[in-house]
């Protein structure tokens, strides 16, 4: 009877290890390493070997080993990473018809950022769900429907995707271009601080979960957000992390999850992103389509004004032309009329 209770303690000694371990993940920091031992970035939570990264320049690693003791890892060079236009534009054209919707929500519900919210940490009025709101406010101001579920899905810990699935199937019954999942960072401030436009701001690290079914498709949507970005905002996009895991992901090939900033970067930074990645957003699931038609409208219009020109000018020179000739206005004015019926056959004019 000893040994059984005994056995049955040590079990739950372990279960509550490993729900210790899986909630404090995010608190430790990887150092992730190249080849000559440089620092390439790093993350608050576990790399794991096959984990990618796809740096600020493009430049594509893959974790080759992971020394969990010093909270390192390192990756070898594969290349310049390239966005996969095939994987996007599949899923893109699918959705280029449908009204303009993006869903988002936030799993850990107690993200905050220490400067104004004073804890990184709170179960209510997390300062994670600041941000979400500001991102709401900003796509909303470019047209775009967007639903921002606040549930709470306390504790932080590694079954917290399993408690925001729920939701994340509820919101994609409304049928959005877009699923994001809204968070922020856990290493230190300089790792996110930048400048857009001569504005200080967050940095924002896309997290594309590579254990899923449509990992191509959202490494993919996460390319072009970054080539977007880049090309727009350069500075913006910190990097693309794709890690062990599917966090929800694979429930959608325009699922992604965003991190803005981390928790020593004061708020307002991490708010002010937000703009700049709703345009951003804006640009890369419509802005194609719109620019063409903005482009065709305008082009229309340019055309129109331009045969206007011709016709006004073609007129004036006709109405000296035949002043010239009869020497009277009113002599000028019934050869117009006779040309104009010759030209148009009776339709506009007099006929002889």
């Amino acid at each position: 009877m000893m040994k059984r209770w005994m056995a049955c303690l040590l079990a739950l000694l372990a279960l509550l290890g490993a729900a210790a371990r899986a909630e404090t993940d995010g608190d430790c920091v990887y150092t992730l390493l190249d080849g000559d031992g440089q620092v390439l970035t790093c993350r608050g939570g576990r790399i794991y070997e096959g984990d990618e990264y796809i740096a600020g320049d493009d430049r594509w690693y893959r974790v080759i080993a992971v020394d969990d003791a010093a909270r390192t890892a390192t990756a070898e060079y594969l290349g310049s990473a390239t966005p996969d236009e095939t994987a996007f534009a599949a899923f893109a054209a699918a959705h280029a018809e449908g009204k303009k919707r993006i869903a988002m929500y936030s799993t850990h519900s107690d993200e905050s950022y220490v400067p104004e919210d004073g804890a990184y940490s709170k179960w209510n009025d997390a300062g994670i769900y600041d941000v979400g709101d500001s991102l709401k406010e900003a796509l909303e101001a470019r047209g775009i429907e967007t639903i921002y579920s606040k549930e709470s899905f306390l504790p932080h810990d590694a079954d917290a995707y399993t408690r925001s699935r729920r939701v994340a199937e509820e919101l994609l019954k409304k049928n959005p271009d877009a699923l994001l999942d809204i968070h922020r960072d856990a290493v230190p401030a300089e790792e996110y601080e930048t400048e857009v436009d001569g504005e200080d701001i967050s940095k924002v690290r896309l997290f594309v979960g590579r254990s899923n079914q449509n990992s191509a498709e959202n490494k993919a949507f996460a390319q072009q957000i970054k080539a977007e970005a880049d090309r727009e905002y350069p500075g913006l996009i910190k990097d693309i992390f794709i890690g062990r895991g599917n966090y929800n992901q694979e429930l959608y090939p325009h699922a992604l999850l965003m991190e803005f900033g981390t928790h020593e970067i004061e708020k307002e930074k991490a708010q002010e992103a937000t703009g700049y990645i709703a345009e951003v957003l804006d640009n890369v699931l419509y802005g194609p389509a719109a620019k063409a038609e903005g482009a065709k409208g305008a082009t229309g219009k340019g055309v129109a004004k331009g045969i206007g020109w011709v016709v006004g000018l073609g007129a004036v020179a006709a109405l000296i032309y035949a002043l010239a000739a009869t020497g009277s206005f009113r002599g000028a004015w019934e050869k117009m009329g006779r040309r104009a019926s010759e030209l148009t056959g009776g339709l506009i004019g007099k006929r002889k």
